[in-house]
């Protein structure tokens, strides 16, 4: 299971597009104008992404987005930080979720 996630798989995204490449290329569009400067710098946009690549656990994303943080300047602390804050969030949806376990036992109890 290690090899798995193989590192060399993140260079060959593009062939996700093989057999929809018009698809593939709106996906692509929608993606790159998602990391242009608006309100939000791409340098902010980067450690959002990488952020959420921790909450989702995509290695592939959580490699691409490093990489894209330490490329605008950001370091380990940076880095860090993000995992932290998706970590806690990750964390807290799922204790709120307990209240879902609360409400079906009151359901269910005599």
């Amino acid at each position: 299971m290690s090899d798995y996630y193989r590192q060399e798989d993140l260079e060959r995204f593009g062939e996700i597009g093989k057999f929809n490449p018009e698809l593939f290329r709106k996906f692509m569009d929608w993606y790159n104008a998602s990391l242009q400067p608006g309100a939000l710098s791409r340098r902010e946009k980067v450690l959002i992404g990488l952020g959420v690549a921790h909450a989702v656990q995509c290695p592939y994303c959580i490699d691409a987005y490093t990489k894209s943080c330490l490329e605008e300047g950001m370091d380990m602390e940076h880095i860090t930080e993000a995992v932290h804050i998706a970590s806690a969030v990750r964390g807290g949806a799922s204790l709120i979720h307990g209240i879902q376990a609360h409400n079906a036992a009151d359901k269910i109890s005599l």
